[in-house]
């Protein structure tokens, strides 16, 4: 029996396990990721040279796009036609490339489908501008070569990228057990970036982020990741950004949404907002139509019911259930320098391109000083026959071996002897002798610029930073997407939003009736109660707005104002909306919860500053807020604003006391601190409280009510009452010391006044 020692004998297990990790690691390489040296994957880098070889730059007219198929399938690519079609569309299409490789003429899809595009035999293409950043220096001795997949011709094993395109058009891939998925980003960010990096050879990690702020992606949009979200994700190389889409309301009554998130298609987005309205959540939506054309790509539009719907609560309902906020997947998943893939932060993503740049700049550099060198060796030969031209022209018309004798007779060497035989009889003419001489002297001077970029420390760098500059000249731009921070969006019922917007004013009785009405022309005095019932509080504001209840217990309620019964009856009993088991309604206050902050203050002297959320409960019960102690009491609340920075505080005994409000801390919760002292023992004896309190800007006049009488502190006046917190203050004047109302009139009033 014959046996081949020859073949190779493995278990079935063995086998299948090499072959799957060969084939594995061939997808992984040779098709699904890009090169951190020129951002481009085998089959991207193959069309983008072929097309360079059928001279189909940007100066060119466009080409079937067939063509250039047919050309990389024969020469480079031997695949499937459609697949090599499909990605020389993607470098076609500004909505997928933030810089564009390919020019196309014809249908090349759309952002709302992009597959749609035409077969390769309906549409053309040839390079465009940007292509030349990897094109321009492929033969100039820069990159390596391999032989093609017959071994007929050579292609290149990178493009000599001159920016980070990797960074710049960013990409994404799916290979075997790993993605790849890199955002685009801002070309004049990114080179600044790498111009600082090569003139700060020591710059950190940290340092980058003041250049590269975040993505920059084709559609524009915005990107609503937090800074040390971003940062993360860039040290980390894996991670996601959250994008959103952006709008604006034209003539009040329509939302136009301008730009949506990255591969978001407009078409998913009209599905899904006639889906919300077909559920009847959007009810203040009367219109929803697709404008987008050919010079305004997105333009979705949505008419509104009336200009007083709060928009910003609608896209906020429709960033939480639609695609108009998504988050776009982040993996630097690329092929490094030494041929093997790799998840790598940002930052080893820059030094390792330009660690190919270097290289790539050392090499062209070289190869054309020995160009150069071998010119100079060349020119030196020629110029020699201008000395002995007589002798020259003698030993070549009477040798039979010319170049023999040349080289006996003058120290030649051979290629010097060959460029002399070679030389026509024009150019023994005098004047020919004067344009060697001129280029043997323009050539000495790029050798010396040549030699000085190869051996001089920083001169290769200073090279490079040049380079980026012109390419940042000619392919910089401004930034598309828009990076501002912002809370992602919550879903809430939206049908609640969906009622106008109304002016109201709110009353609640000394015997805990509330109604309310709509606008603000209700006056008190013209309010009706029950017998022996009276006005506690009465407060104007907006219908969409919370009303927040302090008891004297320290506790808050709050109530939805749209809810409450009309003023024209007698109203409701509030225990209907809160469970009030103990003490009374001290104070009311109405507002959203991101109004400003309040200032709690009590007749102990104890204060804090909290802001309108804090007091916002969902519960009938309320939450306790602030810690009173036995006798205690709340003094009417203060809304804060920019334009207050002192608390005044008057006492029982006619103490005033005034200090800054940089003082007050804030607070959720809690007792507060000391704002103004009051003695324990008058406290408890009720000889001394606090009794009342207002905010005052800088140039604000105090004006004191006692009884009838009131006299005015202007601020040179009331500064001698400042002092530092926890302090007892100063006596008003005799005579207005049963302080019965503090108010203020602004720097504004007071002048008008005078």
């Amino acid at each position: 029996m014959f046996i081949d020692d020859s073949i190779e004998k493995k278990g079935i297990g063995a086998f299948a396990e090499k072959s799957y990790l060969d084939y594995s690691m061939y997808v992984v390489l040779d098709r699904a990721l890009p090169s951190v040296a020129d951002g481009l994957k085998p089959v991207q880098r193959r069309i983008i040279y072929s097309m360079y070889l059928l001279r189909l730059d940007a100066a060119a007219k466009h080409k079937k796009s067939s063509r250039t198929v047919g050309y990389v399938l024969g020469s480079f690519h031997p695949h499937g036609e459609l697949a090599c079609y499909e990605a020389m569309v993607l470098m076609a299409q500004d909505f997928s490339y933030r810089n564009p490789l390919i020019d196309g003429q014809g249908n090349w899809g759309s952002v709302d489908d992009p597959k749609s595009f035409a077969a390769s035999r309906y549409t053309e293409a040839k390079l465009t501008k940007y292509a030349s950043v990897l094109l321009d220096e492929v033969h100039s001795g820069t990159v390596d070569w391999k032989l093609n997949f017959d071994g007929t011709t050579q292609e290149p094993c990178a493009l000599p990228a001159q920016l980070p395109n990797v960074l710049l058009n960013g990409g994404m891939g799916i290979a075997v057990g790993m993605t790849t998925d890199i955002p685009p980003h801002n070309a004049r960010e990114v080179g600044r970036c790498c111009i600082h990096l090569l003139e700060n050879p020591d710059a950190t990690e940290s340092s980058i982020f003041d250049f590269i702020r975040g993505p920059d992606y084709p559609g524009g949009a915005e990107c609503v990741s937090s800074r040390e979200d971003i940062i993360q994700v860039y040290k980390t190389g894996q991670g996601a950004f959250m994008l959103r889409a952006t709008y604006v309301v034209e003539e009040g009554k329509t939302v136009v949404i301008n730009a949506l998130p990255f591969r978001v298609s407009p078409s998913k987005i009209l599905e899904q907002i006639a889906e919300q309205m077909h559920k009847k959540q959007l009810p203040m939506v009367v219109d929803l139509r697709d404008e987008s054309d050919y010079e305004t790509p997105i333009r979705i539009v949505m008419a509104l019911k009336s200009n007083r719907v709060d928009v910003d609560a609608l896209m906020g309902h429709l960033f939480s259930v639609t695609d108009l906020e998504k988050s776009d997947k982040v993996a630097l998943n690329v092929i490094d320098l030494d041929r093997s893939p790799s998840v790598l932060p940002l930052f080893q993503i820059l030094k390792q391109w330009l660690a190919f740049r270097k290289s790539v700049v050392t090499n062209r550099t070289k190869a054309r000083l020995e160009k150069v060198l071998a010119r100079l060796h060349t020119l030196e030969g020629l110029l020699l026959i201008f000395d002995f031209i007589d002798e020259v022209i003698a030993i070549i018309r009477r040798s039979d071996d010319p170049k023999a004798a040349l080289l006996k007779r003058f120290e030649l060497s051979e290629s010097q002897v060959e460029s002399i035989l070679e030389i026509k009889l024009r150019q023994l003419a005098k004047i020919a002798e004067q344009a060697l001489l001129d280029e043997q002297k323009r050539l000495m001077d790029e050798q010396a610029l040549l030699d000085a970029i190869l051996n001089v420390p920083g001169r290769l760098e200073q090279t490079m930073v040049a380079e980026i500059g012109r390419c940042l000249d000619k392919f910089g731009d401004d930034r598309r997407t828009v990076l501002v921070e912002r809370k992602r969006a919550v879903r809430f019922d939206i049908t609640a939003s969906a009622k106008s917007v109304d002016d109201v004013t709110v009353v609640l009785s000394k015997h805990g009736w509330i109604r309310s009405g709509k606008g603000h022309s209700i006056l008190p005095e013209t309010l009706s109660f029950r017998t022996g019932d009276q006005l506690a509080h009465f407060r104007r504001g907006r219908s969409n707005e919370m009303l927040v209840l302090f008891c004297s217990t320290g506790r808050c309620y709050t109530i939805k104002v749209d809810g409450l019964p009309s003023i024209r009856a007698q109203g409701e009993p509030i225990t209907k909306y809160i469970d009030l088991a103990e003490g009374k309604i001290d104070d009311v206050i109405m507002g959203r919860q991101d109004a400003s902050k309040l200032l709690i203050l009590t007749g102990a002297g104890y204060g804090f500053v909290t802001s309108f959320a804090d007091c916002v409960s969902k519960n009938k019960n309320g939450k306790a807020v602030v810690s009173l102690s036995t006798g205690d009491y709340l003094l009417p609340l203060h809304v804060v604003d920019k334009a207050h920075h002192y608390l005044a505080i008057v006492t029982m005994t006619g103490r005033l006391c005034i200090l800054s409000l940089d003082e007050v801390p804030s607070l959720k919760k809690g007792k507060g601190v000391r704002l103004c002292h009051i003695l324990p023992g008058d406290f408890a004896d009720e000889q001394d409280a606090c009794r009342a309190s207002i905010l005052m800007g800088q140039g604000d006049h105090l004006v004191i009510q006692s009884g009838r009488r009131s006299f005015t502190l202007k601020p040179s006046q009331w500064q001698p009452y400042v002092s530092a917190r926890a302090k007892r203050g100063k006596f008003v004047p005799q005579g207005f010391r049963k302080v019965s109302e503090l108010s203020v009139v602004s720097q504004e009033a007071s002048d008008h006044v005078d």
